[in-house]
C-alpha cells in the first residue's frame, strides 16, 4: 500500500485556484517564441520528430542513435522531443532510459505538460502506479496543473494501487480543477472506484456525468460485475437501452459475467440466449463465461450447444474458448468429448494440453492424466514443456483418488525436474501428508512454503492447519491459523474440524464464535463440523443450540449430514429416545448415514430393540456398506446372540459384502511400514512383531481388565471379518 508520507504530502499542497495568473501563464509557455535564429533548430526539431515517430520501424540501436543526434545538436533539450523520446523507449519496454531522458532535461522543461503526460503514460503502461504517485507530487510541487490527458493516467495509477485515501484526495483535485464534467476523467474515475470496491461513489460520478457515451455505461456495468452486484448490473444496462445506448458485445460480456461471479447460473444461460436472439456479436470472453456456468443436470447438452456456436463463429481455435470446453467437459465427466475436443485441435498450446490433464484429474482417472503428462514430456517443443500446472493437475489426481504414494513421487521428480511448486502444489501435497499422518514430511514441505514466501497464502496455510491437526500437533495448527492475514471460511472450518477430532469441543465452540465475530457467515460445512465436535466431545445443550440456530439465525437449511450429526450427539450421550424421534420427524426421508448413527448408538448402550428396528431400515434401503452389518453384527455378539451373530454374518456374505480390512503404518528410518489386520507381516519386520509383543505385555500389566476387554472386541470383530472373507 502506499505510503501515508504520499498522503500528506499531497494533502498539504496549495489549493490549484490559489496560484497566480503569471505562475500558470508560465506553466504553458515553456520553450522560447521562434524567430529568424530558430529556423534552423526548428526543421532540424521536426526532422528528428519525424525519425522518433517511424521508430517503431526501427531496432533499439537504431533508437539510441537517434538519441545521440539528439544530445550533439542538443535538441534533447527541447521538452517535446524529451516528451517523444520518452514515448518511444516505454514502446521499447525499456523504462530506466525513459526515466533518465526525464530526470536529464532541463529545470525549464519542467513547465511543460506534455512532458509530464509522457513520462506519467510511460509508467501507467507498465504498472508503476508507485511511482506514477510519486511523480504527482513532485509535478504539483513545480507548480504544474494536470489536465484532461494527465488526470486520467493519474486516476488509472490510483486504482491500480488500491489505496483509498490517496484516490480522495486526487478525486478532490479532479473537483478542484473543474474537470468533473470532463467525460475521460469521468470515466477513469468511475473504473477506479470500481476497482477499490466503491461503486456507490461510482455511481454517484456516473449520475453528475453530463455528457456519457457507450464506454462509460460499459464501465460502470463493469464495476457492478467486478463486485457481484449482479442486480445493480442487470438495472444499469436496462437504463442504458432506455436512455437509448444499445449494448454491444461488452455490455453483454460484462453484463454474463456479473451474473456468473454471483453464481447464478440459469440467469447467465437465459442473457446468452437473449443475446443470441437479439443478434449481438458474442466474443471469446462472452462464449469462455456462458462454458463455464454449464453445471446443471443438463450440463452436456448445454455444452455441446455453446459447441456448435463455438464451431459455426470460427472460435475453434481461440484458446480462451477451447481451454473453457475442455474444462467443462472435465468437470461434468465428458471425458471422450473432451478428448475429441483436443484431438480436432490444430493448434495446441500448454494450456490446451493442461486442460485435458486437468480434465481427466476432475475425472478421477489419474492413469489417463499421467499418460498425457508424460506425452507432453516427450514433446521435442521446448515452449511445451511440463509446466507447474501440468505438474499440480497430476499430483492432485492421485491425492483426489487416494493414491497418496504415487502423488508424493511425482511431487518429488518435480522437484528433481527442478519445477517450482506453486500454492495449488503445496495444498495438495499436505492434503497427502495429511492424510498418511507423514508428519516430518509436512514439516518439509511447511520449511519449503516458507522459504518460497507461500506460508502466508491462504491456500497454503490452510492446508498447513489441516496437516497439523491431522498430525495431532494442536499447537502448530494453532499457530498457523492465527498467522493467516485474511482467514476465509475453509480456515475457520478446517481449524473447527480439527478441535473436534481430538475432542475439544469448547475450543470448536470458541472458534466458531470468533468466526461469527469476525464477520464470516458460515455455511452447511461449518455445522457440521460444530455439531460433529460437539457429538465427541457430549456438548448436548450446547449441540441443540448451534443445531437450532442453522435455519433461525443463519437462513440455512439443515441438511442430511446435520441431522446425521444430531442424532450421533444424542445417541452417544445415551439418550436414544430423542435420537429415534428426530430421525422419525426429520423433513427428509432417512439416508444409511442417519440410520448408521443411530445404530452404533444402540452398539454403544447395548439397546437390542432399537438396534434391530434401525437395522431392518438399514437393510431395506438396500446399502452396500458393511459397517452397518458388523455393528448389529457384534451388538449381538456383545448380548450373547451367537445365532443371531452368525445370521448377520451369513447375510453379509450372501451379499458379497466385505469389511475392508483394518490398517495402520509407522514410520521407521524415513521409511513407512503399512499393517492390515488378517495378513501376516513382511519378511524383515520381526523386529516390529518383537517389540509389539514387549508391548502388549506392558499393557497388560498397567491395566489388564481394561485391556482384556479390548482384546475381547478386537477379537469378535477380527473373527467377523475372517468369517466373511473366508
Amino acid at each position: 500500500m502506499l505510503h501515508c508520507r504520499w498522503s500528506r504530502r499531497l494533502t498539504s499542497l496549495p489549493p490549484f485556484f490559489s496560484l497566480s495568473t503569471t505562475s500558470i501563464f508560465n506553466l504553458f509557455h515553456s520553450l522560447p517564441s521562434p524567430n529568424h535564429s530558430h529556423n534552423t533548430q526548428n526543421h532540424l526539431l521536426d526532422f528528428l520528430d519525424h525519425l522518433l515517430q517511424q521508430c517503431s520501424l526501427y531496432n533499439l540501436k537504431q533508437l539510441k542513435q537517434i538519441h545521440a543526434k539528439f544530445i550533439i545538436t542538443g535538441s534533447s533539450n527541447s521538452s517535446f522531443i524529451a516528451a517523444r523520446l520518452i514515448s518511444v523507449y516505454a514502446k521499447f519496454g525499456i523504462l530506466n532510459e525513459a526515466q533518465k531522458v526525464f530526470e536529464t532535461c532541463p529545470t525549464e522543461c519542467f513547465s511543460n505538460l506534455l512532458l509530464w503526460n509522457s513520462i506519467l503514460r510511460a509508467n501507467v503502461s507498465h504498472g508503476k502506479c508507485e511511482k506514477v504517485v510519486k511523480l504527482y507530487i513532485k509535478m504539483c510541487e513545480f507548480g504544474n496543473l494536470a489536465d484532461g490527458f494527465g488526470f486520467p493516467l493519474i486516476i488509472r495509477a490510483c486504482g491500480m494501487l488500491g489505496d483509498h485515501n490517496v484516490c480522495s484526495i486526487v478525486h478532490c483535485h479532479v473537483v478542484q480543477m473543474g474537470f468533473r464534467d470532463h467525460l475521460h476523467v469521468g470515466n477513469e474515475l468511475m473504473n477506479m472506484y470500481g476497482k477499490i470496491g466503491r461503486m456507490e461513489i461510482a455511481h454517484k460520478v456516473f449520475d453528475r456525468m453530463t455528457v456519457r457515451t457507450q464506454i462509460s455505461w460499459n464501465i460502470i456495468v463493469s464495476g457492478f460485475a467486478q463486485n457481484f452486484d449482479c442486480d445493480a448490473a442487470y438495472k444499469t444496462f436496462l437504463r442504458m437501452e432506455s436512455e437509448g445506448f444499445e449494448p454491444n458485445s461488452v455490455t453483454w460480456t460484462s453484463l454474463l459475467s456479473s451474473f456468473a461471479r454471483c453464481r447464478r447460473h440459469e440467469d447467465t444461460w437465459k442473457l446468452y440466449v437473449l443475446m443470441r436472439k437479439k443478434e449481438v456479436e458474442v466474443t471469446a470472453e462472452a462464449l469462455a463465461v456462458v462454458i463455464s456456468v454449464c453445471v446443471s443436470d443438463d450440463v452436456i447438452d448445454k455444452c455441446e450447444t455453446v459447441h456448435g456456436y463455438v464451431i459455426k463463429g470460427g472460435f475453434e481455435n481461440n484458446s480462451i474458448v477451447t481451454n473453457s470446453l475442455l474444462c467443462t467437459y472435465g468437470k461434468s465427466g465428458a471425458v471422450k468429448q473432451a478428448e475429441c475436443l483436443f484431438s480436432g485441435l490444430q493448434l495446441k498450446t500448454i494450456v490446451t494440453w493442461n486442460s485435458l490433464v486437468s480434465c481427466y484429474a476432475e475425472s478421477g482417472l489419474c492413469n489417463e492424466a499421467y499418460s498425457l503428462f508424460l506425452q507432453l514430456q516427450e514433446l521435442n517443443d521446448p515452449t511445451m514443456k511440463p509446466n507447474v500446472i501440468s505438474w499440480s493437475a497430476v499430483i492432485g489426481a492421485f491425492a483426489m483418488v487416494e493414491r497418496h504414494e504415487e502423488s508424493l513421487e511425482i511431487f518429488r521428480s518435480m522437484q528433481v525436474a527442478r519445477v517450482l511448486a506453486n500454492d495449488v502444489t503445496m495444498s495438495s501435497v499436505l492434503s497427502v501428508c495429511a492424510e498418511l499422518s507423514n508428519f516430518r514430511l509436512g514439516m518439509e514441505v511447511h520449511g519449503n512454503s516458507v522459504r518460497f514466501l507461500m506460508d502466508k497464502n491462504s491456500l497454503v496455510g490452510n492446508g498447513l492447519v489441516n496437516m497439523y491437526m491431522k498430525c495431532g500437533s494442536l499447537q502448530k495448527g494453532n499457530i498457523i491459523f492465527e498467522g493467516i492475514g485474511k482467514k476465509d471460511l475453509i480456515s475457520w472450518n478446517t481449524m473447527i474440524s480439527g478441535f473436534g477430532m481430538h475432542g475439544l469441543g469448547a475450543n470448536a465452540l470458541e472458534t466458531f464464535e470468533q468466526m461469527i465475530n469476525a464477520g464470516t457467515k458460515p455455511d452447511e460445512v461449518t455445522f457440521v463440523a460444530v455439531l460433529s465436535a460437539c457429538g465427541h466431545a457430549g456438548l448436548v445443550d450446547e449441540g441443540n443450540k448451534v443445531f437450532d440456530q442453522i435455519k433461525k439465525v443463519f437462513g440455512i437449511e439443515p441438511q442430511m449430514e446435520h441431522y446425521a450429526c444430531m442424532v450421533d450427539l444424542l445417541g452417544r450421550a445415551g439418550l436414544l429416545q430423542r435420537a429415534s424421534e428426530m430421525v422419525q420427524n426429520m423433513p427428509m426421508r432417512p439416508n444409511v448415514c442417519v440410520w448408521g448413527a443411530l445404530l452404533n448408538a444402540c452398539r454403544m448402550h447395548k439397546n437390542t430393540e432399537v438396534a434391530e428396528e434401525t437395522a431392518a431400515q438399514i437393510f431395506n434401503l438396500e446399502s452396500k456398506m458393511t459397517g452397518s452389518y458388523m455393528l448389529l453384527c457384534n451388538l449381538y455378539a456383545g448380548n450373547g446372540r451367537w445365532n443371531d451373530s452368525a445370521n448377520v454374518r451369513i447375510s453379509a456374505k450372501t451379499q458379497g459384502l466385505k469389511k475392508a480390512p483394518g490398517q495402520s503404518w509407522i514410520e521407521v528410518k524415513k521409511k513407512v511400514y503399512m499393517f492390515l489386520a488378517g495378513q501376516p507381516m513382511d519378511s524383515g519386520m520381526e523386529d516390529v512383531h518383537i517389540m509389539l509383543n514387549i508391548l502388549s505385555l506392558h499393557m497388560a500389566k498397567e491395566e489388564f481388565m481394561a485391556q482384556k476387554s479390548s482384546a475381547l472386541q478386537c477379537a469378535e470383530e477380527q473373527e467377523s471379518y475372517l468369517y466373511l472373507t473366508s
